[in-house]
């Protein structure tokens, strides 16, 4: 959170924020008018939450996270499958939508029911080794990522503007781990919410160049199936890239940070009577936020069959490769917005993911974690963050072929998706973890859908492996 400021109170050590005001050794009483409300694990200055909230107020993590979601690597993945098999996979994205939503939706009510992480949940329900094997499997397919990221936002900034892209590289990540420590938490949630604008630069895309909308809507529902394995592998993309383990400990993160962030919030655990409102603000923010993400992704999708494809442009590695294909394609304007765009969402996904890692081996080892502490309260978690953004550009300074990487990351993070997802259900079953907040019977068949249909992609995935 942010600085202290001269004229701010701070209560007495072990004080801590309640519903009507403050607890002070166990005693509540009421906090006098004007006090910032200040919790002594160091986050400072809560904002208090209207009675009706906006709907700006009420979108937050599940936005952010969704906007996380369309990074530059998920970009080149989409824009890879638009310009190999045009229009015919555009399915995908209206069929993981619901899916998407559901498993993101589980991992938010998970935050904010009991207060903890997916990782500090797994750490305290599940096996050592289970819980451990799997946050660092995500810690190395994050970091793959976010080399990947960098190096995408670095190529696309050369293309507009020219210059080193290694030097941009190295820019990208001090600024963005730079916003992360020491920005203010609610400032910078304000900025990666308006950071979301960016993304409405790949719908504008789609209706610059010329699209047969009436292909679209055939494709979307009567798809052409096949069970080759270039088919099959493209299908795992998108599921693997749509939904991925990083969104999950990024999400619940992010609500956890919100129950120390306003005055009067808490765990549902501890305060059941927030229940039907929170819940309410988190469906709303999720199936949002996920529905725009799974939008902007279609129509990259569109775009770049209607241009590549059209033109006999099939082969796409890298979301830079894409736009500089769209420049001699579709023109100028369409590069520059395309490209542009590449830019921005990866500016929100830096966070998502260096954020996620950090939170996942926090919670893993017990340290204090979470971007509305000071960075003197959380030095461990904000040095993940740091490290983790340094390591991402080495990489980008190393032999290393960035696109195989990015390939292995995706297997991974499509491997590790299925047992976070198994031990996430079985957790939100257990009224010992979420009281009396398990999950409704509808979420939970969406939510095994969901694990199953990662499964059988990995499944699928091995399958064309052995062919």
């Amino acid at each position: 959170m942010g600085q202290l400021r001269i004229g701010d109170q701070i209560p007495a050590r072990g004080t801590v924020a309640s519903a009507t005001g403050v607890v002070a050794g166990g005693v509540e009483r009421e906090a006098l008018p004007g006090t910032p409300i200040n919790m002594d694990n160091g986050v400072l200055n809560k904002t208090e939450l209207p009675a009706k909230s906006k709907l700006l107020q009420v979108l937050g993590p599940g936005l952010i996270t969704g906007a996380a979601d369309d990074d530059p690597s998920g970009i080149a993945t989409y824009s890879q499958v638009g310009a190999q098999f045009g229009y015919g996979l555009a399915w995908t994205l209206v069929f993981s939508y619901p899916l998407m939503a559901a498993i993101q939706e589980i991992s938010a009510r998970i935050g904010r029911v009991t207060g903890i992480g997916i990782a500090g949940n797994l750490r305290a329900h599940y096996s050592p080794w289970l819980s451990g094997g799997i946050v660092l499997l995500l810690l190395f397919a994050n970091l793959i990522n976010l080399g990947a990221d960098l190096g995408a936002m670095g190529a696309a900034l050369k293309l507009m503007v020219g210059g080193p892209a290694l030097v941009y590289v190295a820019l990208f990540a001090i600024l963005s781990a730079g916003l992360q420590i020491f920005t203010r938490y609610a400032r910078y949630v304000s900025i990666l919410k308006w950071g979301c604008l960016a993304l409405f630069s790949y719908v504008i895309c789609a209706f610059v160049v010329h699209v047969s909308w009436g292909q679209v809507a055939w494709a979307i529902v009567w798809p052409p199936l096949s069970l080759k394995v270039d088919y099959l592998m493209a299908v795992v993309a998108v599921f693997g890239t749509t939904i991925s383990p990083y969104l999950f400990f990024w999400q619940a993160g992010q609500e956890v940070e919100d129950t120390k962030e306003a005055v009067g919030a808490r765990p549902l655990t501890r305060a059941p009577e927030q229940a039907p409102e929170e819940f309410n603000r988190i469906r709303i923010d999720t199936y949002i936020g996920m529905g725009i993400s799974n939008l902007v992704a279609l129509f990259i999708v569109i775009t770049t069959a209607a241009t590549l494809n059209a033109t006999g442009v099939t082969d796409i590695q890298t979301s830079a490769q894409a736009a500089e294909a769209l420049r001699a394609v579709a023109g100028p304007l369409t590069f520059a917005v395309f490209a542009a765009g590449i830019v921005g969402t990866g500016m929100l996904a830096l966070p998502a993911l260096a954020g996620s890692a950090a939170y996942a081996l926090g919670e893993t080892l017990s340290w204090h974690v979470g971007l509305a502490r000071l960075p003197l309260r959380a030095k461990a978690f904000y040095a993940t963050i740091a490290v983790g953004m340094i390591l991402g550009a080495v990489l980008n300074f190393t032999p290393i072929d960035p696109i195989k990487a990015l390939y292995w990351s995706a297997v991974l993070n499509g491997v590790v998706a299925v047992p976070v997802m198994v031990t996430m259900m079985l957790l939100t079953r257990r009224r010992s973890i979420m009281a009396g907040f398990t999950l409704p019977s509808s979420l939970q068949v969406m939510g095994w859908l969901a694990t199953v249909t990662m499964a059988v992609t990995v499944v699928a995935m091995v399958w064309s492996w052995l062919e």
